[in-house]
């Protein structure tokens, strides 16, 4: 009997939990000027929707993501944004919190949070002047 493994997606119940994730963490966002500032649009609705496709996609859900932005080319996607240490950490900072009230399983959760640090890190592609980095 052949069993198949169930997606990181669908263990931590779907749709909805990618939903609560990216709007809670963009409700950080919102009031975090520092960060703010990195998103051009005014509305954070279409980049939350980004967000989520990709993270549901990375995830083993929908490949919406792909199919409607190819893809994800994270690094060439975020270059035109100076993206430092900084603001890496504020954007830790938020999504962490965000996932810290998802409540998930410990070992969903530790696999997650490992994801989105060892992501973060790689998004760098600025130095901070002022703190000497």
């Amino acid at each position: 009997m052949e069993t198949t493994a169930q997606s990181m997606y669908d263990r931590v119940g779907g749709h909805p939990t990618f939903v609560a994730l990216v709007d809670a963490f963009y409700a950080g966002v919102a009031d975090d000027p520092a960060l703010r500032a990195l998103y051009p649009e005014e509305d954070l609705g279409p980049a939350a929707d980004r967000l989520r496709m990709f993270l549901e996609q990375y995830w083993g859900g929908p490949k919406t993501y792909g199919e409607q932005r190819g893809h994800p080319r994270l690094r060439i996607r975020h270059a035109p944004f100076a993206v430092t240490p900084t603001q890496r950490d504020r954007w830790l900072r938020h999504m962490l919190a965000a996932l810290d009230g998802l409540r998930l399983d410990p070992e969903a959760d530790a696999e997650m949070r490992d994801y989105l640090v060892r992501a973060a890190h790689f998004m760098v592609n600025s130095f901070d002047h002022s703190s000497g980095e």
